[in-house]
């Protein structure tokens, strides 16, 4: 059986939508028609200068495997760069809402910065990472979490905190599904129990 992943990019009411089709689509046209050798000048210019291929703002990014929906990401501001790994840049931050087999949000992953590898399928976040898994509340913090699609899993070897209902944990060495139903960790550095009604 072939899986084939889609990556379909939504601007949502963003005023950038006519410059980044002129900029993706007809200013190559342009530039390049009858270049020849001034190709690889160009092509040397701007990867120097490390510039986005692609930014919009106010997208809505839906990941889908085999024509289902897995996960829509929402960032104020997205950049697409291009080469041998090309990747997509959140630096503003982002929101990922993962769906169940139903279509239900099962969690979400949120962070101040974001950068997905698209062909590995591997995205990095750094910044008040929280993963939240919306049906049972129990919640993750971190600074720094590494999220593989391919896999359906997180992974954070920095300091982490897990909130459930009635206890805090911090660990460190953090595997866990995706959807934060079950997780493992290298070990325990502190942890508190919480009374119910002290909440």
């Amino acid at each position: 059986m072939v899986l084939k992943e889609k990556v379909l990019l939504v601007f949502k009411n963003s005023p950038f939508y006519l410059p980044v089709f002129i900029t993706l689509f007809l200013l190559p046209v342009i530039l390049f028609s009858g270049c020849g050798d001034d190709i690889k000048t160009a092509d040397l210019i701007i990867h120097e200068k490390n510039s986005p291929m692609m930014s919009a703002k106010d997208i809505e990014v839906i990941f889908s495997d085999s024509g289902k929906i897995q996960a829509k990401l929402y960032s104020p501001l997205i950049n697409r760069f291009s080469g041998k790994d090309p990747y997509m840049e959140f630096p503003k931050g982002f929101k990922v809402f993962i769906y169940d087999s139903v279509m239900r949000v099962e969690s979400t992953i949120t962070g101040n910065y974001g950068k997905r590898r698209e062909s590995a399928r591997i995205m990095e976040a750094k910044g008040n990472v929280v993963v939240r898994n919306e049906i049972t509340g129990k919640q993750l913090n971190t600074e720094r979490l590494t999220w593989d699609e391919n896999k359906r899993m997180i992974y954070s070897n920095v300091k982490v905190k897990i909130t459930t209902a009635d206890k805090v944990l911090f660990v460190e060495g953090l595997e866990s599904n995706e959807s934060f139903t079950w997780y493992k960790f290298t070990r325990v550095t502190g942890e508190m129990l919480v009374k119910k009604d002290s909440l």
